[in-house]
């Protein structure tokens, strides 16, 4: 294969142009399923958090097997369960319900164990500090500790919504047509590698700005602790 042929196979800017508009729908589905399953992954995971705050063996245990299961099973086997099996139940679900119920499960479980230590690192001193002044539990925690908490960790919070965002091309599995499904058609059609090329370009100046956000909090957060 020669250079020219390679430059064909892979970056070809008359592909592109023809690939545009499926790229595109892909593009506005996969943004679509990024402003479902990460508000979604957030608020599971901060339900998660605050009921690892509660002190009794009858929440501590559950929670605690509810958060390992969903970290261990693989996304991918999740969605599939989801989308595949609730119909056996009697439970229909639409391929978008799918991903967000199983995405739900699984990210929750990550965003919950992120927030949780976040919540840990804030000194149980201020916790107590803000009791006395005759805030009830859950205003402290409203006002006091989930602030702190949330600083403490937005480096780790930021870094596993990225990983979310790229998690969301699984979708295709259920035939949802997000960016990597509409690639792949694409390259299907064109019998070409160009639009899968162009499906990673998209991804890359998508996430870039927020990667370089992620250096700049991590930065900030070491020369704070020198």
């Amino acid at each position: 294969m020669t250079f020219d042929d390679f430059l064909l196979a892979f970056f070809s800017l008359e592909i592109v142009g023809q690939a545009w508009p499926i790229l595109w729908t892909g593009l506005q589905q996969t943004l679509l399923l990024s402003a479902i399953v990460v508000p979604l992954g957030v608020g599971g995971g901060m339900l998660l958090a605050l009921l690892s705050t509660v002190r009794h063996r009858l929440v501590r245990w559950p929670l605690m097997v509810w958060v390992d299961f969903f970290r261990a099973v693989p996304p991918l086997v999740l969605l599939i369960f989801v989308y595949a099996g609730l119909p056996f139940a009697g439970l229909e679900v639409s391929a978008i319900g799918a991903v967000a119920i199983g995405f739900f499960l699984n990210t929750g479980a990550y965003y919950g164990e992120i927030l949780r230590a976040g919540i840990e690192s804030v000194p149980a001193g201020q916790m107590e500090a803000a009791r006395s002044t005759g805030l009830t539990r859950w205003q402290t925690m409203r006002y006091v500790v989930l602030p702190q908490a949330v600083r403490n960790v937005l480096p780790d919070l930021i870094s596993n919504t990225l990983e979310v965002v790229k998690l969301t091309s699984i979708a295709s599995v259920v035939a949802l047509p997000e960016l990597l499904f509409q690639a792949r058609q694409a390259q299907s059609v064109t019998y070409n590698a160009t639009p899968i090329v162009a499906a990673a370009v998209v991804y890359f100046l998508l996430l870039w700005p927020v990667v370089r956000l992620l250096s700049r909090l991590e930065n900030r957060q070491l020369a704070g602790r020198r």
